[in-house]
This record gives structure tokens, C-alpha cells and sequence, in this order.
């Protein structure tokens, strides 16, 4: 078939990493197998891109750098200010779309990271078929769960509310919307505020996929079945992540001689070691805090449930590579996560009704599983026959790549 020219913008891009550094890799190595690509990303990742690219080459896909002038972007540290930086980088980065539009004359154009509902895509405004996606953003924490957040959380909660307001009504928000020929949205919610903006073709595609490297070597680790039963989790430690949640239903389950480790680290670490000892949990939790991603997955090998009771959340990465070890998935009906849970049978999702019900429904889940290992065992299989059919990176390359015949046929 014939491959079509793609320039495929990936602000978030890095090889050998999880999360949305991860799926901007990811999906530039699966595409690359369809079609000849283009990528614009962040100058800060090509001497890790051309490290990886050094031994093992990518043939048909060119690599294109932008990085905002020093007199505009010096501010941003980590993650404070990236928001304000993305969409400048964005603008700054158009002239040098546009050039590369007219030398080399693109069949599609593709925005894949940093793809929030409520932040523009400048590759919208040339003058071919665009696609966007898989966006995110559009979950809310519900509000009967904001009481629990600390002021710090609830300063971030209304922060957030205002900034999708605003994008909502930007114009260049609107524009990327009805440009797109394809909308892939990562949730149901985001899915309801894209045709709200204009978007004609939304379609739901999770942002979530390991490789096929990645899920062999994960089930090599395997799940450890001798005591003590360590419950985990794992992320950045964030108010919305509600490991507030499993610290308070892990308490109320009262597993004798059961652990809780905690991977990642956070703004909200010392307010969660405070509630670990305030329940009586300080020698039974373990804040593992942050270390490497190979470190942390074999790590996880050493648990046999994983607990996930994030309250706004598009994707999950973690809650794959934790069913790909098998262990069974504890978290919320709502948002990207519980997308990954069929309850019952590799996990179970509870009603995000209120912080007291969410407590008491995952502390029986804990105990149910704790104290009936066959059903334990039978959701592990579970977890990882998931990934194994339904979370392939190949699969969700050709997919894609379909669909870029599909709108340019059009």
C-alpha cells in the first residue's frame, strides 16, 4: 500500500519511558511501519532520541527540533509553567510547520502528546487532513470528593476549572476542533466536551498500550504469592491521584500482617505519611518514593494487587504495566482507569459516590482478595490476557495508520 507523508507533532517524546513520554515514542515506531513520518518535538529530548536512534535506526522518519527562544521560555522548571510554555511553543512553532508543509507537501498531519481538549494544535491550520488525538482532559473530580483534597489540592482543582474554561472559549481551541477530520478521545467525558467544541468524527482510543517487548518482559516478572500481601501504587503523589483513598480503605480492611507500598514522589508525600501514621499504618506502609521505571515495575512483581483510585485521569500507564505483571486492578468507574477494569473479572472499579462509600468498597475488595487466593490467581490470568489482547502497540499502530488512509481518501 502506498505509505503517505505524515509530519506528526510529539511534544512529549522520549524513548524507554512510561506515561505520555512513552506514547509519543511509541506511536512514532508503530506508524513508522505504515507510513514516512515527520516529527516535531522539543529539542530537550534529541540527545535521547539520537542515542536510540544510533543503535537502532529508524528508517523513514526524520526527526525536527524547535525550542522556544531562552528570553521566552527561562521560567519553566520541570513542570511548573509547562502548560503557558506548551502553548508558545506551539505558536513559535508554526512558521517552521509551514515550511515544511510547503517543502514537502504532507498527506496528514497527526498531533499525538500534549493533546488536552482545552489546548490548541497549530498543525490544524495547514491545509491538509488533520488528526488529533487521543485527547484527554475532560474528567472532573467529583465534587463530593474535593473536601478531602487539602487547600493546596483545592487551589489546583479551581486553577484547573478556570484554564478549561478559558481554552474552551480560545478560538485556536475551537479552530483545532472542527479542523480535525478525526478526534480520538481518551474517555467518554472527553469524548462529550469534543463535540461540544465542533469536533465531527470522535471516536474513543484508549492513550494506553505497551509493546510487545515491554508485556513479555513484564510477565517474566511474575507475581510473588508468598507473604506478607503487599497492596501498591504508583504515580506522582497528587491530591486527584487519591491515594488518600487507598491508604483509608487499606486501613479499614485490617489485612493481619499485610503492606502497602507507595512508588513515586510528590507535593503530597508528607501529607500522606501523616495519614499513614494518624491511621495507625506507619510500620505497614512504605513510601518507596522515586526510582527508576525498570526498578519500580520489578518492584511491583513483589505485590499482588494494584490500587488505583485516581479521581480525573485520561490514561492509566501504570494500571497496564501492573495487569501485565498480573496483578489484578483496584480503582474508580470513572475516567481512563476504570476503562482498563471488566469488575469481576481482572479487578474491580467501585462508584466514585463519596469518599466514605469509595473507602468501604475498596477496603472489601482488599479483603476479598486477600482472603480467597483462587480468585486472586484467576484475575491475574485475567490481567494479563487483557494486555496481551488488548493493550498491543501493533494493533493500535496499524488502527491508526488505517485511519490516515481512511481521511485522506475521503
Amino acid at each position: 500500500m502506498t505509505r503517505l507523508k505524515v509530519l506528526l507533532s510529539a511534544f512529549a517524546c522520549r524513548p524507554n519511558e512510561g506515561s505520555e513520554l512513552g506514547l509519543g515514542w511509541n506511536m512514532i515506531r508503530e506508524i513508522a511501519r505504515h507510513h514516512e513520518l515527520w516529527v516535531l518535538t522539543q529539542d530537550r529530548h534529541r540527545p535521547f532520541i539520537e542515542e536510540e536512534v544510533s543503535r537502532r535506526p529508524m528508517p523513514g522518519v526524520r526527526f525536527v527540533y524547535y525550542r522556544l527562544p531562552g528570553a521566552v521560555g527561562w521560567w519553566r522548571r520541570g513542570q511548573r509553567g509547562i502548560q503557558t510554555y506548551y502553548y508558545l511553543w506551539q505558536i513559535g512553532a508554526y512558521r517552521l510547520m509551514r515550511a515544511l508543509q510547503e517543502r514537502v507537501g504532507f498527506d496528514v498531519t497527526h498531533h499525538v502528546t500534549f493533546a488536552g481538549y482545552w489546548k490548541p494544535s497549530l498543525l490544524s491550520l495547514l491545509p491538509v487532513p488533520f488528526v488529533w488525538g487521543p485527547v484527554g482532559g475532560g474528567e472532573d473530580a467529583p465534587r463530593s470528593f474535593r473536601a478531602s483534597f487539602g487547600v493546596r489540592g483545592l487551589v489546583y482543582e479551581d486553577t484547573r476549572d478556570v484554564m478549561r474554561f478559558v481554552g474552551e472559549h480560545d478560538p485556536l481551541v475551537r479552530i483545532t476542533a472542527r479542523k480535525s477530520r478525526v478526534a480520538f478521545a481518551a474517555t467518554e467525558e472527553t469524548a462529550s466536551r469534543l463535540e461540544a467544541l465542533g469536533a465531527r468524527d470522535v471516536r474513543l482510543l484508549s492513550q494506553v498500550a505497551l509493546s510487545g517487548e515491554e508485556i513479555e518482559m513484564l510477565r517474566g516478572l511474575g507475581v510473588k504469592r508468598e507473604a506478607p500481601f503487599r497492596f501498591a501504587s504508583s504515580g506522582r503523589l497528587l491530591h486527584w491521584k487519591g491515594f488518600h483513598l487507598g491508604l483509608a480503605a487499606f486501613a479499614r480492611a485490617d489485612i493481619p500482617g499485610s503492606e502497602y507500598l507507595i512508588f513515586g514522589d510528590g507535593p503530597h508525600r508528607k501529607r500522606l505519611q501523616r495519614l499513614a501514621v494518624d491511621l495507625g499504618l506507619a510500620e505497614r506502609v512504605r513510601f518507596m518514593g522515586g526510582m527508576p521505571r525498570e526498578k519500580a515495575l520489578r518492584m511491583l512483581g513483589s505485590c499482588q494487587v494494584f490500587v488505583h483510585p485516581s479521581l480525573h485521569e485520561s490514561g492509566g500507564w501504570v494500571c497496564a504495566e501492573a495487569m501485565a505483571i498480573g496483578l489484578p486492578l483496584l480503582c474508580l468507574d470513572i475516567g481512563g482507569p476504570a476503562r482498563h477494569v471488566v469488575s469481576g473479572l481482572n479487578g474491580y472499579k467501585v462508584a466514585a459516590g463519596s469518599p466514605k462509600q469509595v473507602v468501604d468498597d475498596l477496603a472489601e475488595a482488599m479483603r476479598l482478595l486477600w482472603s480467597k487466593p483462587e480468585v486472586l490467581q484467576i484475575m491475574s490470568l485475567r490481567a494479563r490476557r487483557r494486555v496481551g489482547e488488548d493493550y498491543d502497540w501493533r494493533d493500535k499502530g496499524e488502527y491508526i495508520a488505517g485511519v490516515y488512509r481512511e481521511v485522506v481518501g475521503r
